[in-house]
């Protein structure tokens, strides 16, 4: 599968993915609104999915694909297959252990994680019950995280890409039917975390068989290949866990402000992560294999090819992207957001940290192309070495901006947009000093241009905004209307922009459709 293809197929994917997400998220706020219900659930499904980015999705994955495409290319699919078999029994038997300890010692994490519910006996020992459900989801989750490396790098990206979709239907499921039954509807969302996990395991468990893959687990033996694998994962383990560390200080540090707080940087950050789902993670999942055989093959002139056009493609969705959402957040929250428990006040409140988040999606998105590069080289190391050298940053900005200045919980998302354009800089320079990076002519004249489009694109969007403003707060038949109005204008203004200022060009699009039909 071609690389476009595959950044296509997890893109759309993952797209209806996150739509899905955006309306759980939707549903979650009008039940159980911005306060402390909200907060609790919020903090307890944090911690399993902390450890799936620190561990399963983020050292595991971005050491052991390289390895197995490596694998499938020089010893052909039975020996590679044998390696994931034995990396499959080693995640397992890690695991249960892990989760088991860390259940036991539940009301000693979540003091660590959200101490501002300590002096709440009622509120902190929810918090530890929820965290005890949700956290068997870590290991079902890291299977299916192996299931999807595996998948990846034999070109098929397409059940990996939509195992999130079920993760959505099982959380709509369980919060419908708390609500049916009259149930408190952060248990059932607890359940409904663990529950889809297990359901995106089995989806992808049936999508190896039929690509010929049986993952088995048997007894692990300490191969050469698992040694250089947990050698690898180090630092990329490490690298991750900065990515977590500064969560989890931006959720202690909310835990100590007003109630709400969390409740608004969670329901922000959703929102930045859709285009940032959509593309960036897109980008990665199909960029890495596809650098990876071009790596070992020696292709330089085809990595820099590819690395060129990932950052086109980020840019020109992420641009716009962080514009339209830094200059004109309030109108989503007034409209979608704004019913049952949670108010106008809340949406507000949560459209500023939105605002604050926005700026750094092109960074983020970039961010996964870089890394790619550095991974595909199988070097772990430098990401991390910057992930740390960026960690105090955010701590001080985080800590200090929220705690000290009036900002409260918009510093903690500020905090989170410097740092982000802080690593995207270290990586650079690190890269081009390496001459591992090498931009062609077409991104550096395209990139301008895109930037134009997007100003062109907010300066159509921000007054429009305004005149909407009323029906925004109107009744739903009239909300929605409004927003699909704006999202529209704001579309068109920047598809005609970025095609007469030639950020897009058609020819382009027209050229590779022959090929493709050829």
């Amino acid at each position: 599968m071609s690389f476009a293809r595959a950044t296509a197929t997890v893109g759309g994917l993952t797209l209806i993915s996150r739509v899905g997400g955006f309306f759980r998220d939707l549903l979650t706020a009008w039940v159980l609104g911005a306060g402390v219900s909200a907060d609790i659930f919020i903090v307890a499904q944090r911690l399993p999915n902390y450890f799936r980015s620190m561990f399963a999705e983020g050292a595991f994955t971005v050491s052991f694909v390289p390895m197995y495409s490596a694998d499938l290319k020089a010893r052909g699919r039975g020996p590679a297959d044998q390696f994931a078999d034995q990396a499959l029994s080693f995640m397992v038997m890690v695991l249960l252990p892990v989760t088991a300890l860390v259940m036991m010692a539940m009301p000693w994490v979540m003091l660590g994680l959200a101490s501002g519910y300590a002096d709440q006996p009622d509120h902190f020992t929810r918090l530890v019950d929820l965290g005890r459900i949700t956290f068997p989801y870590l290991i079902f989750i890291s299977i299916t995280a192996l299931q999807t490396g595996v998948l990846n790098a034999l070109g098929r990206f397409a059940p990996g890409a939509a195992a999130p979709i079920a993760f959505n239907i099982c959380m709509i499921a369980a919060l419908g039917l708390t609500v049916w039954l009259h149930l408190e509807a952060n248990l059932g969302q607890a359940w409904g975390l663990t529950i889809s996990g297990m359901v995106q395991m089995i989806w992808l468990a049936v999508s190896c068989h039929r690509a010929g893959v049986s993952l088995r687990i048997t007894w692990p033996r300490l191969t050469p290949d698992l040694r250089r694998l947990f050698r690898q994962m180090v630092p990329g383990a490490i690298s991750a866990s900065v990515i977590q560390i500064n969560l989890i200080i931006g959720t202690h540090v909310a835990s100590l402000l007003p109630s709400g707080s969390i409740s608004y940087l969670y329901y922000a950050d959703r929102l930045n992560q859709l285009p940032l789902g959509v593309i960036g993670i897109a980008i990665g999942t199909a960029l890495l294999p596809t650098l990876s055989r071009h790596v070992q093959a020696g292709e330089r002139d085809a990595i820099d090819h590819h690395v060129s056009r990932g950052i086109e493609f980020g840019l020109l969705l992420a641009l716009p992207a962080a514009f339209a959402l830094g200059v004109v957040p309030e109108p989503i929250y007034k409209a979608l957001f704004h019913g049952g428990r949670f108010g106008l006040a809340e949406a507000h409140q949560t459209a500023l940290a939105l605002a604050m988040y926005a700026p750094g999606i092109p960074a983020y998105v970039a961010s996964k192309v870089l890394t790619a590069i550095y991974f595909a080289h199988q070097d772990t190391r430098t990401p991390m070495r910057i992930a740390i050298a960026t960690l105090a940053v955010n701590m001080g900005l985080a800590t200090g901006l929220a705690l000290f200045t009036p900002l409260a919980h918009l510093g903690i998302a500020l905090a989170s947009t410097i740092t982000a354009w802080g690593n995207i800089t270290l990586l650079s320079l690190s890269l081009v000093r390496r001459s591992w990076l090498r931009l062609d002519r077409q991104l550096l004249t395209r990139a301008p241009r895109i930037l134009a489009a997007s100003l062109v694109m907010v300066a159509c969007l921000a007054p429009l905004a305004q005149v909407l403003d009323p029906y925004f707060v109107d009744r739903v038949w009239v909300r929605v209307p409004a927003l699909a109005a704006l999202v529209m204008a704001g579309l068109t203004a920047y598809g005609v922009a970025v095609v007469a200022l030639r950020g897009v060009v058609i020819s382009d699009f027209a050229a590779r459709l022959r090929r493709r039909r050829k």
